[in-house]
């Protein structure tokens, strides 16, 4: 209801993820609850999702429907977190606005008038305005960095191939080979990504990449 009201407002989401409630009843039922039990979390538009599309804001992709969860998802879902929804972006995601012909332009919640950022620009937005708790988003030039700057939140770009991309682009030339584009997390306060990222590093995702050094979260290296 909250991210309805949010994106009426600011136009940050382009998709509602199916299969949230039945998904919550199947967690219900496991009996280990996994580090993100019952969070519901906001997905970028371009990270691969079951049943719906990754436009990364051009028409090209719209017929092209996902058949399975990127990596990165399937993980979330295994510590027990709710993708909900999928959240706009700019057209080719090289941008520093939130804007495609596709969707449009999304606002920043805290000024209409003032850009939420890019590329990850919908979850920066949906999350400043209190839609989501959480988001994934990615980073090459600034892409997490800049929407929680602009929309006063925390982000963290991990260090290159942290976190698998597999797949998450809407194709790979879409990408500069030069820079290591990464996945990440965008919250209201640092524990929230930090929680995110020892719920992330775990087996499940070294298992679905094995490309993926195996190095999981070290807590004492964030309490220095």
């Amino acid at each position: 209801g909250e991210a309805l009201e949010v994106t009426r407002e600011v136009n940050c989401v382009t998709d509602f993820i199916h299969g949230c409630e039945d998904q919550l009843q199947k967690l219900k039922k496991q009996k280990e609850k996994g580090l993100l039990y019952g969070i519901p979390i906001s997905i970028k538009d371009h990270i691969d999702c079951k049943g719906h599309i990754s436009s990364g804001g051009m028409v090209k992709f719209l017929g092209q429907v996902k058949e399975e969860d990127s990596v990165i998802v399937q993980v979330l879902k295994s510590q027990g977190a709710i993708p909900f929804v999928k959240t706009n972006i700019p057209q080719t995601m090289i941008n520093y606005d939130c804007s495609n012909l596709i969707f449009g332009q999304t606002l920043n919640p805290l000024n209409h008038q003032k850009s939420p950022g890019g590329s990850s620009g919908g979850e920066g937005a949906l999350i400043a305005g209190g839609g989501s708790v959480l988001g994934i988003g990615s980073d090459v030039a600034g892409s997490i960095r800049l929407p929680s700057s602009f929309c006063g939140l925390c982000g963290l770009k991990p260090t290159g191939n942290r976190i698998s991309t597999c797949p998450s682009a809407c194709s790979d030339k879409t990408f500069v080979h030069a820079v290591t584009g990464t996945l990440g997390p965008i919250a209201r306060d640092v524990d929230s990504l930090a929680l995110c990222m020892k719920a992330l590093l775990c087996e499940e995702m070294f298992r679905l990449d094995p490309t993926v050094p195996r190095i999981p979260f070290d807590e004492e290296v964030r309490l220095r």
